[in-house]
Formats: C-alpha cells, structure tokens, sequence
C-alpha cells in the first residue's frame, strides 16, 4: 500500500469518528431540549470534544502572530523561520492525531516528534521571541495530549520552568510569568480534558458490550427453559399419541381417552409457555415427583420413589426438580426401560438425587460444544453456580444414572446470576405439569392398554 492510500485510508477513519461524534452530539442536543421542555435533566451522556486531533487544530491560530511577522517582513531570515513554522505545525499535527490513540501515543516515534518539537521551539524562541514565544504553550498542550501519566505532572512542571526561562532571556520576566503559566495551564488542562473524555468512551463502551452480553445470557438462558419445558411436553404427546394408535384397533374409547388428553396437555403446555414468558410460576421438588410418576406411568415405566433425609431448602428442592423433570425425560424418550427408581438421600451437609432405570444404558447425546445451555449440560452448568455437580452414564449393572448432589443450602447466586436463577426458579415446574394434567386416569388408561 503506497503512502497516499494509507493517507486517503487515515483521512476516511478520522471523517468516519467525526460524523460519529456529530451524529452523538446532535442526538445529546436533542435529549437536552427535550429534557428542557420536560422539565427533567438529559438522558444522554455529553460526547464531549471530537475523538480525533480536529479538536486540537483550532489552537493551531496562537501562531498566526508569528505568521503576520513574516509576511510583513519584521521577522530576519524569513525563510528560516517560515521553515521553521511549517515544520512546528507538521510535528503538531502529527503529534495530536496520534494521541487520540493510545498506542499510536506510547510508540518511540511520536516521542521522537514530541522531542523535536521542543528543540524546534526552543530554537525558534530563542532566535525571534516576541509573538513566537506562544509556541511554548502549543507545546505544553501537544505534551498534555501525548504525556498521560504518572509522569504528566513532572514533565509539565518542568516544561512551563523550561518555557519561563527561555522566555525571561528573551522578552523579559513579565513574559516569562505569562508563557510559563499558559504553559503549564495547557498542558494539565488538555490532559485532564482528553483523558477524561477517553474514559468516558471507554465507560459507555464497556457498557454497551455488557449489555449486549446481557441479552445474550437472558436468550440463552431463555432457549435453555424453553428446550426443558417443550421437550417434556412434546415426549408426553408423543407417548401418549402412540398409546392411542396402540389402543385404537382393541378399545376405541380408551384410544379417545389419550386423544383427550393429549388436546388437554397441549392446552396446558400452551397456558405453561405464556407463564414461562412472563416468568410466574413456582415449583417445588413433591410436585416434580408426583409429575415424574404420572409420566413414567403413562410410558409404561415403574416409578419406584424413596426419600429420606431432612426438608430441603427451597433454592436445593427447585434445582432437583430440574434434575428430576430432565432426566425422567430422557427415560421417556430415550432409555426403553420397564422400571426407574427416583432415591433423594439428605444429610446434614449435602443431598443427594439419582436416576437410575434398568434400559438400553445409552448415552443422551450432549449440545454440540460452545451451544451449552440444553439437556444435561444445562443441568451440570445450574449444579455447578450451586456448588454441586452431577455425573450422568451407563450403571456398572445395565441401565443409566444421573446423580446430582447439591449442597443443603446451596449459595445465593449475584448479579446477572442471581436474575437468571430467579427466572429459572419461577419456570422450574412448568413442563411437569403436563403429565399431572392427565392425573390418575392417564397411568390406568396406559395400563389398560399394556
């Protein structure tokens, strides 16, 4: 790439951040005049100065003096100091632009120009004083805008003594005063002005991506409820279909029986996905239970349920209850066992849930990797931000066991976490209820079937 492209390349980057920091001060204007006629303050951050060294150009006029001497003539060796003048306002230029970037600002070569610069001003300073001591201020402030740092303020001190001095041999003590200050003045002033503008940037940057972030936790999270609650929902229709199609040539009233109620589990699951969405709803781990029977009843599983131990907490009970509603879903649809036995085991400590059912002993097959979020890798994830785990595979004696342990009072969970949790808690006990929504009748009419 020659060097006009990359000229032309630089010039477009730097129209593209000033239309951006208009379009953000138009948009901050507006909010104020609305907050003005609201009677309210504006709800949008002030831009402040251009992210680019336009901001700084206008300052480039205090040397307009020294330019007026030489086309007048009252400056000696005018091609030396109208040299020199085009070469202070090249280094100028070029030092501001890069400032606006922080690693443009740190590189050797714009310490190199920054270097050059003061030997230039001090040289012009000391040859034609006058209007050309303004330089010094330039100075200060293309050093504020280079020099942020711990450094800033020893090397801005330093400079307006260094501009006072040079000036008090030139122009007498009475311009020293002034140049040392407006000095000094520029330098801190332009530092404090740009870093703070750069941070807010950073600030309303790392903002945005955190918000971004969080919509796509909350559609994780919310894809995560929603594969949980249809999936179970679709397995019992699914079952319950195929007990129709099974009874419909022995007993066509029985085979009515499971139409009907398959329209009744599609209602529900339809009333379930609004309260889901709207995210009211609670759960508890008997409730899971009890829908946990009823559905491996109606697939023609034994649910064989024992409990012992203490009452659990509330947070403990809904995360076995996913643990429950999921892996029963798997055995419905997965496993091809006669019997699956449900055992909670409390103890001071820690509880602990297993699954297990006597079928084929077949792996369920895991989200591909980076998606997370579904079946038992959702499951081990809400363990995990518990303080429990879960383990999941073939039992040494044929079949496949989930076992979950949890603590008895696992830890209230933080921030976005503790919002997610919330909302996962309040769809904990939607999907099972489908199988509820047949109650009694359902696991006879599976039996009668068999």
């Amino acid at each position: 790439m020659t060097w006009w492209r990359r000229l032309n390349r630089q010039v477009a980057c730097w129209r593209a951040e000033r239309l951006r920091w208009r379009a953000e001060h138009a948009r901050f204007k507006a909010a104020r005049r609305a907050a003005k006629k609201n009677g309210g303050a504006a709800s949008v951050d002030h831009p402040g100065p251009p992210p680019t060294g336009f901001a700084l150009l206008p300052w480039l006029l205090m040397g307009l003096g020294s330019f007026s001497n030489l086309l007048q003539g009252r400056t000696p060796s005018p091609w030396i100091g109208g040299l020199g003048l085009l070469t202070f306002n090249s280094l100028y230029i070029y030092v501001t632009f890069r400032s606006f970037d922080r690693c443009k600002r740190e590189s050797v070569s714009t310490r190199v120009a920054l270097a050059l610069m003061a030997l230039l001003t001090t040289g012009l300073a000391l040859g034609y004083g006058g209007s050309w001591l303004m330089f010094f201020p330039l100075l200060g402030l293309a050093a504020g805008a280079t020099l942020r740092g711990p450094w800033l303020g020893r090397t801005g001190l330093l400079l307006s003594v260094f501009a006072a001095g040079v000036s008090g041999l030139r122009g007498g003590w009475g311009d020293a005063t002034n140049i040392g200050y407006a000095t000094f003045l520029s330098s801190m002033v332009t530092a404090a002005i740009l870093g703070l503008s750069e941070a807010v940037r950073e600030l309303r940057a790392a903002r945005e991506e955190l918000a971004v972030r969080a919509v796509e936790k909350e559609r994780l999270r919310f894809s995560r409820d929603l594969h949980d609650l249809l999936g179970h929902t679709l397995s019992v229709i699914v079952v319950k279909s195929e007990a129709a199609r099974r009874l419909a040539p022995r007993d066509m009233g029985a085979a009515l029986t499971q139409i009907a109620d398959v329209e009744s589990v599609g209602r529900q699951a339809l009333t379930e996905i609004r309260e889901a969405v709207t995210g009211y709803r609670e759960g508890s781990l008997a409730t899971e239970l009890t829908r946990a029977r009823s559905a491996l009843s109606a697939a023609s599983v034994e649910p064989v349920v024992r409990q012992t131990g203490t009452p659990l907490a509330p947070q403990a009970e809904v995360l076995l209850g996913w643990v429950v509603r999921e892996a029963v879903t798997n055995v419905v649809r997965h496993s091809d066992a006669g019997r699956c036995e449900i055992t909670i085991e409390g103890a001071a400590e820690r509880v602990r849930l297993t699954v297990a059912d006597d079928g084929s002993g077949k792996a369920v097959s895991r989200p591909a990797e980076g998606i997370g979020g579904t079946g038992l890798t959702g499951l081990t994830e809400r363990l995990a931000a518990a303080g429990g785990r879960l383990t999941a595979g073939p039992a040494p004696r044929g079949g496949f066991t989930v076992t979950a342990e949890l603590p008895t009072e696992p830890p209230e969970p933080t921030g976005f976490t503790a919002t997610a949790t919330a909302r996962t808690t309040a769809t904990a006990g939607t999907t099972m209820a489908t199988a509820g929504t047949a109650g009694t009748a359902t696991a006879a009419t599976a039996s009668k079937g068999r």
